[in-house]
């Protein structure tokens, strides 16, 4: 049955359902609150009807028929038209635009319906016979502004993360990388210490850098530092290496253009600084030949060239420097009075390049200038004043990422800003600045190079390998370091139940041999076996073993001399017999045999600054 079919039936009249609300203009449908949604439009009565207005009972709809519950309240003995009763008992509605009575127009059929079935809320009605006005529809100033504010922080969201992300991959765009191939490692991870080798060479490049560094040189290393980042994050040791340092350049085998590889030959009692450019050599060269010099593994590299001294002093606003006395330098131009100055650009590089009129004219005494220029510039990067200027830090970033040439292992953007963060946690206090140990070429009447100080030189380099801090800090792993060395004290097995498989993976060919037979003909460590080669790499011998099995490698450790730090908790390999043994590793730090692996607990005491003093330059 159709609405208008059920609506006969029922015998109700239209005209007492529909209501024309004068402030919104249109029909409203009001019922005793009894149900919630809509029901059909008004039909045209018929004869059948009667005219007549009833209400039916609550419960009395047709069946899946609905209706609208109205908040109006009821007139005239709950009738809802909101009109008044005439004498002959019919309504007097509400008037129309036109005049005409609501109940009149529902007769004639044209009353429209609702435009929806939301439950809507009464407005106060118009007098009997009044006309009513439809007033406009506004939309409320509040909802206004907090659409606006919504919408509009979420577009800003959008908008600032796209544009982070863009500029991300900018600041990335700028930055040049050089495969080295296993010159370095491959990734960066933010719970080892680290070695970086930052070079800065003598290539001249950007407007007003031809005086300085050799006319036409294809970029030597010049300037050198290997910073030794500890696992703890609590210090650092910022290593320069002087350029005139005589050493032997290994083999090197560098990326061409074309994709192939290019293995460059090694040189003997040469510079340091021809380790990079000369012959076609490229960082990976560098890194390789701080490694033999030092025996520390370098992970990745950073360089730059003279300009990137100007535009990152001229980002950060300038850097404080301090000279001892005043200095006109007729080589470099820099004129500077005694006492603070701030020099950024050119004057910065001049302050850089000066070695004339410090010390004793000297590289080494100008490497001490450039460690306090570097500590000053890393106060200034990291004071409030930069970190807080949104534009200092993006002329800083601009710059940093287009003087930078990096590593494949650390080109993403993001990678070098995880690798500034954890250097970030180091206290200025605790980074050291110090110099290799060196001595005077004594082959040389005129002394223009210099050499290792073999009595100094090791000590050094040992602590480093280690991560021993140059300062005195409270050590966050010292709990790590005591639990070491709590491995070596406990029983120990005789040293025929030690059952061990032995590898060498960077000590000197034969040495796991070597270190068999020492330990089987000296020591009746009857059950142990050379087990090969292991993967190169290993800076530091190592000896894993099961929980079953640590009375043994307490007493492999004393045997050996290893350290609490070389013996790692694992798990056991089966040896060429079938039966479970331990494996020991040797690593770069293994001398021979019988000679004992002790790391070093203090590091010796160096000629050094830390980043946060202030010192002039003499």
């Amino acid at each position: 049955m159709d609405a208008q079919g059920r609506g006969r039936a029922d015998n109700i009249d239209p005209a007492d359902q529909w209501v024309l609300n004068p402030n919104t203009g249109e029909y409203e449908l009001r019922l005793p609150p009894s149900g919630t949604q809509s029901v059909p439009g008004p039909r045209k009565p018929s004869a059948q009807d009667g005219g007549g207005s009833r209400r039916r009972r609550r419960n009395d709809m047709a069946p899946g028929e609905t209706r609208e519950m109205s908040t109006v309240p009821e007139q005239d003995g709950g009738h809802e038209g909101g009109g008044t009763r005439t004498q002959d008992g019919t309504r007097d509605g509400g008037r129309t635009r036109d005049g005409s009575r609501a109940g009149d127009k529902a007769r004639a059929g044209d009353v429209p319906p609702p435009r929806s079935s939301r439950r809507r809320t009464a407005e106060p009605e118009t007098a009997p016979g009044r006309r009513g006005r439809r007033p406009v529809k506004k939309k409320s100033k509040a909802k206004k502004v907090l659409a606006w504010t919504a919408g509009g922080t979420a577009f800003a969201l959008v908008a600032v993360g796209t544009a982070g992300y863009l500029y991300l991959k900018h600041l990335e765009g700028n930055i040049s990388s050089t495969d080295v191939g296993d010159a370095g490692s491959k990734g960066f991870s933010k719970d080892e210490a680290f070695n970086l080798l930052i070079i800065g060479t003598d290539k001249r490049t950007g407007k007003g850098n031809g005086g300085y560094g050799d006319k036409g040189s294809v970029g030597h290393a010049d300037t050198n530092i290997l910073l030794h980042v500890s696992k703890d994050r609590t210090n650092a040791t910022a290593l320069s290496i002087p350029r005139d340092l005589i050493v032997n350049v290994p083999d090197c085998p560098t990326k061409q253009p074309d994709g192939t590889t290019k293995v460059i030959q090694g040189t003997e009692n040469v510079r340091f600084n021809t380790s990079l450019g000369q012959d076609g050599r490229d960082p990976g060269c560098t890194m390789r030949t701080v490694e033999e010099v030092t025996g520390i593994h370098v992970d990745h590299f950073m360089m730059a060239d003279f300009n990137a001294v100007k535009t990152l002093t001229s980002a950060v606003g300038g850097v404080e420097v301090c000279v001892a006395h005043p200095v006109d330098d007729k080589d470099s131009h820099l004129k500077l009075p005694a006492g603070k100055s701030v020099v950024e650009g050119e004057q910065a590089l001049a302050f850089v390049r000066t070695r004339h009129s410090f010390g004793n004219q000297g590289d080494l005494d100008r490497i001490k200038v450039q460690q306090q220029f570097l500590g000053s510039l890393m106060r200034k990067m990291s004071s409030s004043d930069t970190l807080s200027s949104p534009s200092k830090m993006m002329d800083l970033a601009e710059a940093a990422t287009k003087a930078l040439t990096v590593d494949t292992g650390i080109k993403s953007i993001n990678t070098l800003k995880d690798m500034a963060m954890e250097l970030k946690k180091v206290p200025p206090k605790n980074i050291t600045f110090t110099t290799v140990p060196v001595v005077d070429n004594p082959a040389e009447k005129v002394h223009a190079t210099v050499v290792l100080n073999q009595s100094t030189a090791p000590s050094v380099f040992q602590a480093i390998q280690n991560d021993v801090s140059f300062t005195d800090v409270k050590r966050k792993q010292k709990a790590a370091k005591d639990a070491q060395a709590a491995r070596l004290k406990g029983t120990r097995s005789a040293p025929g139940d030690v059952r061990v498989r032995i590898l060498n993976s960077e000590a000197a060919p034969g040495s796991a041999q070597a270190a068999l037979d020492w330990l089987q003909n000296n020591e009746g460590v009857l059950k142990s076996e050379n087990a090969g080669n292991a993967p190169a790499g290993l800076q530091k011998t190592t000896l894993e073993y099961a929980p079953d099995q640590a009375a043994q490698a307490r007493e492999l450790a004393a045997l050996m001399g290893l350290p609490g730090s070389a013996l790692k908790p694992g798990s056991s390999v089966l040896n060429s017999q079938g039966l479970p043994a331990m494996t020991l590793t040797l690593g770069k730090d293994f001398k021979e045999a019988g000679t004992p692996i002790a790391a070093p607990d203090k590091a010796p005491k160096v000629d050094k600054s830390t980043a946060d003093e202030v010192k002039c330059a003499s």
